[in-house]
């Protein structure tokens, strides 16, 4: 086994995407990781954000090409679909891979 050097974890730590490690848009891109979709009243109730907060976080993550905006309509009353991009999906998998390699690192 390597020898275990805090300062590698800690170079991994440094270079996580910043627009991903706030912990309201980890949360959110860790739902829209494993749905195809998503609404946005439904993903407001199931994340406990506020409108507002929910909204700057997704403006933030659409800012940054990792999700879609789909505005809708069912029947009269309009609906926000949320979806993950592409690029969003390699941004959050380089994420997670980064994580797991800094978390199996640690010794015991």
């Amino acid at each position: 086994m390597d020898e275990f050097n805090p300062q590698d974890g800690v170079n991994l730590l440094a270079n996580l995407d910043p627009v991903i490690h706030a912990p309201a848009r980890l949360m959110i891109l860790t739902y829209l990781y494993v749905v195809e979709s998503v609404d946005y009243v439904f993903l407001m109730n199931l994340t406990g954000l506020t409108w507002g907060n929910l909204a700057t976080h997704l403006s933030r993550l659409e800012e940054a090409g990792y999700i879609e905006i789909q505005k809708t309509f069912n029947g009269k009353k309009p609906q926000s679909i949320l979806i993950l991009t592409k690029a969003g999906r390699v941004a959050f998998q380089a994420y997670k891979d980064t994580m797991k390699k800094v978390l199996d690192d640690l010794p015991e």
